[in-house]
């Protein structure tokens, strides 16, 4: 078996559904095990970008916003999208005063993940936003936003307990907590490479 082959042929790809944001694509295909099927592929046309803000204290801020897809109230650290043709930085740095109201002098890179690869092409990247400066909120007007600020160790609780669902947020919140846990990043100010 060779990792690098693909198995899997594509005889015909059908888009099913269009949008700004995505596009649904049905693929006949002939499978690893040579029977015939059909594979769909939801593929995002931005790239996620999420955030942690982390003050000296230790606290970080959750944003809580109904979710239309899942039809509940989530928990998640800031994102949005960012166009493949922005810097997905610059999309973060937006992120993040617009729905918090906060900007950072400090950005470090922590993650990167694919969401869902069975079904999607979706990736996200997460940025640790430190030495913060704080403004006012400017959510986008198809936001109703909720600013939760706590200690990081109770974020990371909160993943625990399934308060936290978002897979993202999740990655993102552990990736940190064990960075911070073996001293590879610090919350503390005399501690900022």
């Amino acid at each position: 078996m060779n990792k690098n082959k693909n198995p899997w042929q594509t005889l015909k790809s059908e888009t099913k559904y269009d949008n700004p944001w995505i596009k649904v694509v049905e693929n006949k295909v002939i499978n690893p095990n040579g029977g015939d099927g059909i594979y769909g592929v939801v593929h995002f046309k931005n790239i996620a970008v999420a955030i942690i803000p982390l003050d000296e204290e230790g606290n970080t801020y959750l944003i809580g916003q109904y979710r239309y897809t899942l039809n509940s109230f989530e928990w998640e650290i800031p994102m949005g999208g960012s166009s493949k043709k922005d810097i997905p930085l610059d999309s973060a740095k937006r992120e993040l005063l617009e729905e918090t109201g906060i900007s950072a002098k400090i950005w470090t890179n922590i993650l990167e993940t694919q969401v869902s690869n069975s079904v999607s092409d979706e990736v996200s990247v997460t940025y640790l936003a430190q030495d913060l400066l704080y403004e006012q909120a400017m959510p986008e007007e198809t936001e109703e936003l909720f600013i939760k600020k706590l200690h990081i160790s109770a974020a990371i609780q909160m993943v625990l307990n399934g308060e936290i669902r978002d897979s993202i947020s999740i990655a993102s919140l552990l990736k940190l907590n064990y960075l911070i846990e073996n001293n590879l990043i610090s919350h503390s100010k005399s501690n900022k490479a």
